[in-house]
């Protein structure tokens, strides 16, 4: 008993001593904590320092982020598992198509002679009756204004005076229309459709003063009827002022032909354009036998107006913003929301992925349509990298060839019109006025491919791109493209812009229609997009330019069909019927060019 009792007391003591040792280095430790956690937060700043001063800084900077050889990989253990690569090939890879021509496109042509029932010019023109207009905004804005001007002056029965050009917007150039266009040839064509003249003529030996107006957007034939017309009667000359975009889309299917006379065949540029035009297309296929032509759209004016921003930081929100107050009526806009709802242009770098994405290499010669880029050579390397064989019409041109344009936007951008006319594939970063006019001029001779961007659906995907592979990629980009490659039939006639979508003016060939190969092959595959109708729809709408000196709310007639009669009214025509809602145009009709 004695010596388990001593036993005892000397466990008791040892546990005593050792619990006193551990009190006090818990204690040492306790006081010590703050000073160690210091010295360990003191050497990973001292790290992080020294590796911030050896590595260039991490931007969110978009606009200049290279898109070869990411990684993205989860970290275990010590090593990286389930690793995804995302590089991007220097060959565009099999296709699955012919990447330079539709294989439906030889079963459709562009037709746009007038019915036996259109009245020519010799028999339904007034004779004291003078139509003028003054159009707005750039070359192809104005184009539109040109086109439809010669339509209103048939509904009219009125005698056009050859269009006066805006010479006052945002490009500021002093072109008269014989500068950019051959009136002769104007005036000649189209002798059968509009008595056409260059200048009003004396009245009692003094100059004729035009009564000066406007009419609503989207004006049809009954609203000419009804606005025009009884000042044409009272009179005798009326000047309609902004005529941009001022004729409804939807019209009698003789007046969309005569549109399409207009567009496609009377206006063509002067000599000394298509001349210089056809040197820049005859340098580019001497570089390869097909090139792509890009109109990028990626300037400052362009970025600021739509509101969109690209992870500039403050130096791109001061920028755009200075920009963007040159126009007083525009409301702030969300730049995420238009970014996701597809109405910004893609980064040069986001074009470039895409075009891979659809097949086309890096030995691909591209022929950019374009102004001063927004972040110059810095934004546009990335593009350059893709595709090295990148021109211009300052690179394959000289400053002296290109003297008697470079001084006027207008000329300047006919050059860039003809090159991506003639090019093989065109690619649109936007759907501006240049863009719609080219698209619709492509299907009328010939439906050559055209490429725009699923903005939209490409946005997602884009944000997301180092999350998948370079296969996985593609295959997306090219199911969302189905609908927007400028295939005949991908959008319902009728439906978007009719100088993008000129359905009344392209028939069929007997071939195709014995086939049975063409339409029902393409609107099948199209419904595999269930919004490519409505990113072509014009009801989608956008904010617009305030206009000043409104002569009159801007409301729209409707749009439906109104066929014109034998006295050039329409049938059961009723003079006192009401105006619709106004209908807005999409943001590029009033802008981009």
């Amino acid at each position: 008993m004695k010596k388990k009792k001593r036993d005892n007391t000397v466990f008791v003591g040892v546990r005593i001593v050792h619990g006193a040792f551990f009190r006090r280095r818990r204690r040492l430790l306790h006081d010590s904590l703050p000073l160690l956690l210091s010295v360990i937060a003191g050497c990973l700043l001292f790290v992080l320092a020294v590796l911030s001063f050896l590595y260039p800084p991490i931007t969110n900077n978009h606009l200049h982020l290279s898109p070869f050889n990411h990684r993205i990989g989860v970290e275990v253990g010590s090593k990286l598992e389930n690793e995804i690569v995302f590089h991007v090939p220097a060959s565009g890879g099999s296709a699955g198509r012919h990447i330079w021509t539709s294989r439906q496109s030889n079963f459709y042509y562009g037709c746009s002679n007038a019915s036996d029932h259109f009245l020519t010019a010799a028999v339904s023109t007034h004779p004291d009756r003078y139509l003028m207009i003054a159009t707005s905004g750039g070359l192809n804005q104005q184009r539109t204004g040109i086109t439809d001007a010669v339509v209103a002056a048939h509904i009219l029965n009125a005698t056009l005076v050859v269009p006066k050009l805006d010479q006052k917007s945002y490009w500021k150039d002093k072109s008269n229309f014989s500068e950019i266009f051959d009136v002769d040839w104007f005036i000649s064509y189209l002798t059968k459709d509009v008595e056409i003249i260059e200048q009003l003529p004396e009245r009692g030996g003094k100059a004729m003063t035009p009564q000066r107006t406007r009419v609503p957007r989207k004006c049809n034939p009954k609203c000419y009827l009804n606005r025009i017309l009884p000042l044409l009667n009272k009179k005798h000359a009326v000047q309609l002022t902004k005529f941009d975009y001022r004729l409804a889309n939807r019209l009698d299917s003789d007046l969309q032909k005569l549109r399409c006379r207009v567009n496609y065949h009377a206006l063509k540029f002067t000599g000394s354009i298509l001349g210089m035009g056809k040197t820049l297309v005859e340098r580019m296929r001497m570089k390869s036998k097909h090139f792509i032509a890009l109109h990028l759209r990626f300037e400052s004016d362009m970025l600021a107006f739509s509101g969109c921003y690209y992870g500039g930081g403050e130096k791109e929100r001061k920028e755009l913003g200075a920009i963007r107050k040159r126009w007083k009526t525009l409301h702030a806009r969300n730049p995420d929301k238009e970014r996701r709802h597809g109405k910004c242009p893609l980064t040069p770098e986001e074009v470039g992925l895409m075009l891979r994405a659809l097949g086309y290499g890096n030995d691909v010669h591209i022929y950019v349509a374009s102004g001063e880029v927004y972040g110059g050579e810095e934004t546009l390397a990335p593009l350059k990298a893709l595709f090295p064989n990148f021109h211009s019409k300052e690179t394959i041109a000289t400053k002296e060839e290109l003297a008697q344009f470079s001084s006027y936007s207008s000329r300047m951008a006919a050059l860039d019109f003809i090159v991506c006319d003639k090019s093989d594939v065109f690619v649109t970063n936007n759907n501006g006025n240049m863009a719609r006019m080219l698209a619709g001029r492509r299907r009328y001779f010939g439906h050559k491919p055209t490429i725009r961007p699923n903005a939209k659906k490409l946005y997602r995907l884009f944000m997301n791109r180092y999350n998948m592979t370079w296969e996985a990629f593609v295959s997306k980009v090219r199911t969302f493209q189905i609908g927007f490659m400028g295939e005949p039939n991908e959008v319902r006639p009728g439906r978007g812009e009719f100088h993008e979508n000129p359905s009344s003016c392209i028939c069929e060939s007997s071939e195709a229609s014995a086939r049975g190969d063409s339409k029902a092959e393409i609107q099948t595959s199209t419904s595999q997009m269930n919004d490519v109708e409505n990113s072509t729809d014009s009801s989608e709408v956008d904010e617009q330019f305030t206009e000043d000196d409104q002569d009159w709310p801007e409301t729209d007639y409707t749009e439906s069909d109104v066929r014109i009669g034998r006295k050039g009214l329409p049938d059961g025509m009723d003079l006192d019927s009401g105006l619709l809602k106004s209908e807005q145009p999409v943001l590029e009709e009033i802008f981009s060019d």
